[in-house]
């Protein structure tokens, strides 16, 4: 029997106090380990490149280097570790900033550890639902300013939707709001295997890192209205 390796993380916060309760959490669980950690943005590249890390839990605001510039050269390294950045309802443009700058998840500053725990597992995990709670809560809350910064820039079909098999869209809409591979592979009537080959196809042909990319593309596209998720979420 192998034994897996442990999914290695990167703590990137000012507080030092809040990197430790990370680390302590983290630590206890034996599929998780923290590798290294950052006091400010600008110093976690030079981490990553002496330690190499799956995942990076990042808080959006410090001084200094903020995160979304972090997260930003971050996802621009050669094949990256995925980012979940940490930050609050209070602070939707970073939010939006942080998708454009290539985070693959959310996690909101308050949340419990087991939610914290379940967010990195799940995006590390890649091909699973779009994210643990505070990722889907995020992007309903600033989906209207998806939909600005939509109306504010180019319109026309998004060439990246354009390869897509009307299947294809239909389970990225489905990725949209929040499916998992199993309840898509329910509604379609298909295998949990044919599912996750469409969504592998739908990361290819948009070039989107992760579910949460594509799905940002999906709002930016016009393909999934966010008022219509909105209003599902309100259900």
């Amino acid at each position: 029997m192998t034994s897996t390796q442990p999914i290695r993380i990167v703590l990137v916060d000012d507080q030092q106090m809040v990197r430790a309760g990370f680390r302590m959490v983290i630590d206890s669980q034996p599929d998780l380990t923290v590798v290294g950690e950052a006091g400010d943005g600008s110093q976690v590249v030079d981490v990553l490149r002496r330690t190499p890390a799956d995942v990076v839990l990042m808080d959006v605001r410090m001084p200094g280097t903020d995160g979304i510039e972090a997260t930003r050269a971050v996802t621009a390294l050669p094949d990256p570790p995925r980012v979940v950045v940490l930050t609050t309802f209070d602070l939707d443009e970073y939010v939006v900033a942080a998708i454009g700058a290539g985070a693959s998840g959310f996690l909101l500053k308050d949340a419990a550890p087991e939610e914290m725990l379940a967010a990195v597992r799940t995006v590390h995990a890649g091909d699973s639902v779009i994210a643990a709670s505070s990722t889907r809560r995020l992007l309903q809350h600033v989906a209207p300013l998806l939909r600005e910064e939509r109306s504010a820039g180019p319109q026309g079909p998004e060439p990246a939707l354009a390869e897509l098999t009307p299947r294809e869209r239909e389970v990225l809409v489905q990725m949209a709001y929040g499916a998992s591979n199993t309840e898509i592979a329910t509604g379609l009537f298909v295998s949990e295997a044919t599912v996750k080959t469409h969504v592998g196809r739908v990361l290819a042909k948009t070039g989107s890192r992760d579910r949460v990319q594509a799905v940002v593309l999906a709002f930016r596209s016009g393909l999934v209205r966010p008022d219509d998720l909105l209003r599902d979420a309100a259900h």
